[in-house]
């Protein structure tokens, strides 16, 4: 009896132990698929943040594909690679020679941006590092390309803008077919040379003095102009009032003002005729 027990014992470790081993490698296989699912659905998610684009490649191939900001569902086997459309700054500080042969420092910043609809060209032809690629140099030689048409003086005075302006279409011309889109060109600072700076500066300050003498001159010619017209008017009047006054007029007058002065109330001495009009002359005490 003891026998038989021990028996059915050991069998039915036996078949547990069958049965756990069975179990082992179909729990192993579950948690491989569940992982397997875990990674593709990780892959299948394509995040792009703002101010970016997303370029797709499949096994290193750019496949024309361009995802615009947000989160969007892929194929796996494909890869996200972002480039930025925002607004980029790139600096450039260059010795340049002028029109004279005199060498110039500029400092100058682009501003630019990339066309969002020729991103994957860009990737493809350029790749992510097109700034230093095909940017900066172009930004180089259109600079150098301006100054040399222009002479030192001119840089210094008035041509920047104009100098900016012919920089700006010189990049328009090579990277807007690229798809970079140019949106400014800015001269911070132009250095010359100091003694042809001081020139400058010193035949500046002439042009000023002589503006400013010229126009104290013209100042003084208003000034002179307008003192002759007003003697002119005065001389005027007193010629047209001299014309008009006669001895006649003079004694109607007087006698208007003794007539005014003999009907006043006020007390008054009067003495008849005077040694040169015959008028009284009146007298009021005091």
């Amino acid at each position: 009896m003891a026998d038989a027990r021990g028996g059915s014992g050991g069998d039915a470790r036996e078949i547990f132990m069958a049965r756990r081993r069975g179990l082992l490698p179909r729990g192993l296989g579950a948690a491989a698929l569940l992982i397997v699912a875990a990674i593709l659905a990780a892959t299948s998610v394509a995040y792009v943040p703002a101010g970016h684009v997303g370029v797709l490649t499949l096994f290193g191939r750019v496949t024309g594909e361009v995802l615009p900001e947000g989160t969007h569902f892929i194929n796996p086997a494909k890869t996200n690679n972002r480039l930025p459309i925002r607004t980029l700054e790139l600096k450039e500080t260059a010795s340049v020679p002028s029109e004279e042969g005199l060498i110039i420092t500029l400092d100058t910043s682009l501003l630019f941006r990339l066309d969002p609809l020729k991103a994957a060209d860009i990737y493809q032809k350029v790749g992510p590092g097109y700034v230093d690629v095909v940017i900066e140099p172009n930004l180089r030689s259109a600079i150098r390309a301006s100054t040399s048409a222009h002479n030192a003086n001119a840089l210094y005075t008035g041509a920047r803008e104009e100098v900016a302006q012919q920089i700006r279409k010189e990049l328009d011309a090579q990277l807007g077919p690229r798809g970079i889109i140019i949106e400014s060109v800015l001269l911070r600072d132009i250095q010359l040379p100091s003694m042809l700076k001081s020139s400058i500066e010193a035949k500046q300050q002439a042009e000023q003095d002589a503006l400013r003498m010229t126009f104290i001159l013209q100042k003084e010619k208003q000034e002179a102009e307008r003192k002759r017209i007003e003697a002119q008017g005065i001389a005027d009047f007193q010629r047209i009032v001299a014309a008009g006054i006669s001895p006649q007029l003079l004694e109607w007058k007087g006698i208007e003002a003794t007539e005014k002065l003999a009907q006043s109330t006020n007390s008054k001495i009067v003495m008849i005729g005077s040694a040169r009009t015959g008028l009284p002359l009146i007298f009021e005490p005091k």
